[in-house]
């Protein structure tokens, strides 16, 4: 089974980016592609456990969810967790805190590194 990276750098909200990102993870799993997300930054808030998710969004920390019970790796960037005071039960169910070792390992095992 081919595997996927998906790099996500822009905040849960404000932007539709980490909503594009989710949506062709979905669409990647649905094809039988492995898919690994990282989230850098702001990105890691979308793995924070109990949004209440503003007026005209998708909630993102459901659709992570969704992406974890297909079977999609999470990984929250470590410092940047730290910097947002994020500890690993502050995620939703499925999502770890994870090292620049862990994507770098992600990289080298994937046949494409995709970013939002």
């Amino acid at each position: 089974m081919d595997t996927i990276t998906m790099i996500v750098q822009e905040p849960p909200y404000g932007t539709e980016k980490g909503w594009n990102a989710l949506r062709l993870a979905q669409s990647l799993l649905a094809i039988e592609t492995h898919v690994n997300v990282f989230l850098l930054g702001d990105a890691v808030g979308i793995a924070k456990a109990g949004q209440e998710v503003p007026t005209g969004y998708y909630h993102l920390g459901k659709m992570l969810e969704q992406l974890i019970n297909k079977g999609a790796e999470i990984r929250a960037c470590a410092t940047c967790c730290k910097a947002r005071g994020l500890k690993e039960e502050d995620l939703v169910k499925g999502a770890v805190i994870g090292g620049m070792s862990d994507l770098a390992h992600w990289t080298k095992e994937s046949r494409q590194v995709i970013t939002f």
